[in-house]
């Protein structure tokens, strides 16, 4: 997931919550955009 840019990281996690994927995937992207500090555009987007 590092190789992400972070458009691309955001984007694989709404697609991942539309499809209802396992949500031991969507942690991990949550993870990720925690790590990167993303966390306040995914509030701002919902």
């Amino acid at each position: 997931m590092k190789n992400l840019s972070d458009e691309l990281l955001l984007e694989s996690y709404y697609k991942a919550k539309k499809l209802k994927l396992s949500p031991e995937f969507i942690r991990l992207i949550e993870k990720e955009i925690h790590r990167r500090s993303l966390t306040q555009k995914i509030k701002a987007s919902s």
